[in-house]
């Protein structure tokens, strides 16, 4: 943050982590009892949700749509039974089966207060949470502080709420020698998100699989790049164009060309 007020920067600390917290203890799949569980464990009944909750479950469904489907928050069971910590295995296909016959976001029925899961589905908004908290402690920042620039940094997703000159500079770092930057990027406004497998993969019989699964086949992405960083207004929108382009594969270069925005792919 840009200010030398150590109060003030220990108050939007305070605000910062207050506001991650809420949304990690809402929406996190693996804290249980929360308010996400609940949904996924709703065997099968229709369920009130609150305007937050209706909020990201539209934007979910805007996701979907415009991925054509790649981009599906209902698949949890699939997310379930690839691991990523180090217990490296893949999973057996009637698993994977199994697991597929319970994903397709087509199949829920959503309203601004309600939602009906088919009794098996779960929800994983891993990848959207993140950046929306990063937008939202970014906003609440702003509307707070409206004169000091800010840069909200969550595990790569970024969101600048308030012009700063000088810009920020941001390192995307290198996918082949980890912690350190291969490029670096000016924001003064706006937001940046990055996709990629550099951190969260595992290796079988010396063939590398990265964490992003796709929908229609149940395994990581193939030809997937090896990271992807998307500068656009707002930490969903480049975290969904990211992660959309990730799922594209060979594609995901034409794919991000087409939305008119800066980005970085590393193969």
């Amino acid at each position: 943050m840009a200010t030398d007020d150590v109060q003030i920067a220990a108050t939007m600390l305070k605000l910062a982590i207050e506001e991650v917290s809420r949304i990690e203890q809402k929406y996190s799949r693996f804290i249980p009892h929360n308010p996400l569980w609940q949904l996924n464990h709703g065997l099968g009944k229709t369920c009130t949700i609150d305007a937050e909750t209706s909020k990201l479950l539209h934007f979910a469904l805007q996701c979907f749509e415009l991925s054509e489907g790649l981009f599906d928050v209902t698949a949890g069971p699939l997310m379930q039974l690839w691991r990523f910590d180090g217990s490296a295995h893949i999973p057996t296909q009637p698993a994977i089966d199994r697991a597929m016959a319970l994903v397709g976001f087509e199949r829920l029925t959503l309203s601004e207060t309600s939602l009906h899961l088919p009794e098996g589905m779960q929800l994983d908004l891993g990848g959207i949470a993140k950046e929306y908290a990063a937008d939202s402690v970014a906003y609440l920042l702003a509307a707070r502080f409206a004169t000091i620039s800010v840069l909200v940094n969550l595990g790569g997703d970024i969101a600048c709420p308030v012009a700063k000159s000088p810009p920020w500079q941001v390192g995307i770092e290198n996918p082949t020698k980890l912690d350190t930057a291969a490029k670096v990027l000016s924001i003064s406004k706006g937001a940046l998100a990055t996709s990629g497998d550099t951190r969260r993969f595992i290796e079988v019989d010396g063939k590398r699989y990265g964490h992003i699964i796709h929908p229609r086949t149940g395994y990581p992405v193939v030809d997937a790049p090896r990271s992807v960083t998307v500068i656009a207004p707002n930490c969903v929108t480049a975290g969904m164009l990211s992660t959309m382009a990730m799922l594209k594969g060979k594609a995901a270069e034409a794919f991000l060309a087409e939305q008119q925005l800066q980005f970085t792919v590393y193969r």
